[in-house]
């Protein structure tokens, strides 16, 4: 039996490793995927420590990594419109058995040297795209980019605040100017962050402890705060700092996972001014699509995206490199 590695994520408190497991075979409707790079993703990071559970599971054991670009390797019965050796990213998710799954969560990831994806949630590559930046798209990109598009609505000219721009974050500065946002604001509490997110264009880039914060975010958004206020930070204190400064009709989208409880401290105020907090995950189908094409057409760029790169043998350490926020990093890519 062909063997191969994959990061293994035992629930239960049996940890994160990398193991010898056997290449997998695609079903009908499936494609075998030879895995070219993987993200890794603090949702990866809170899987292993336990904060995130991988719920429904069949088993105990599962492959990480839900970031996933490579090429086509085997196709299963009645597969069509795909080749061997067809570059490819994958959606996060995909139906198992009529069920939605989550790549990485419930199913397999892509933490591996081979995967398996249903057919229709595997998304051609156009030339001129590296796997390293590819496999990002289905959630470091794809997630802020529906929070901007479907969560907040936001439109040409209105201002927008980002609240930690991390992994996610860092994408959301570069959408917001790509659709319009003016101005767009930038809140982080690292001066390194702060200075990436102007070079990504943002317009304006604010220390959430600055005492004059509240002074400065209206002087860029005008006096009545800002349209739409993005989180992706998930601590309650950024939370109540963007809630603070909507402006009436504003939406506050909540994309930072946290099992951290949310209150509106003023309800009159959030009343009065018939103000919105909107729940957010991933992202739909058809925004990778679009992403792809972005991308594809150079309306994107991600070069600067990828901070490093780990053999996967090394996902472990890119892990706790993640997690200790190593560089500050926006994405680390895994290669098998």
């Amino acid at each position: 039996m062909e063997t191969m590695l994959a990061g293994r994520l035992t629930t239960g408190g049996g940890g994160f490793a990398v193991e010898e497991v056997p290449v997998p075979e695609p079903g009908p409707g499936q494609v075998l995927v030879r895995v070219r790079a993987a993200g890794v993703c603090l949702s990866d990071v809170h899987l292993i420590q336990g904060v995130l559970a991988p719920q429904p599971l069949t088993g105990n054991k599962v492959t990480l990594g839900h970031e996933t670009a490579g090429e086509i390797q085997a196709l299963g019965a009645g597969v069509t419109g795909f080749a061997e050796g067809d570059p490819v990213v994958l959606q996060a998710g995909e139906l198992r058995d009529g069920t939605p799954c989550t790549r990485g969560v419930n199913i397999d990831g892509g933490w591996a040297e081979y995967t398996v994806a249903a057919a229709d949630a595997v998304v051609p590559l156009p030339p001129g795209i590296p796997f390293e930046q590819a496999c990002i798209i289905p959630d470091a990109v794809s997630t802020p980019w529906a929070a901007i598009t479907s969560g907040a609505n936001v439109r040409p000219a209105e201002a927008v605040a980002v609240w930690g721009v991390g992994g996610l974050g860092a994408h959301a500065v570069q959408l917001l100017r790509m659709v319009g946002a003016c101005p767009v604001i930038a809140v982080d509490p690292l001066a390194a962050a702060r200075e990436r997110a102007l070079r990504l264009g943002a317009d304006v880039a604010l220390d959430p402890a600055d005492p004059e914060f509240g002074d400065l975010l209206r002087a860029a958004a005008g006096s009545g705060g800002v349209a739409a206020a993005l989180d992706f930070a998930g601590v309650p204190a950024a939370r109540d700092q963007a809630l603070s400064v909507l402006a009436e009709r504003g939406r506050l989208v909540l994309v930072g996972l946290t099992d951290q409880p949310f209150t509106i401290r003023n309800n009159l105020w959030f009343c009065r001014f018939r103000q919105q907090v909107v729940g957010h995950y991933g992202s739909r189908p058809e925004d990778l699509v679009d992403l792809v094409r972005l991308v594809g057409m150079g309306r994107v760029d991600l070069s600067a995206s990828v901070s490093g790169i780990y053999p996967l043998a090394e996902a472990a350490q890119a892990v706790d490199a993640l997690e200790r926020k190593e560089g500050d990093p926006i994405r680390l890519i895994l290669r098998p």
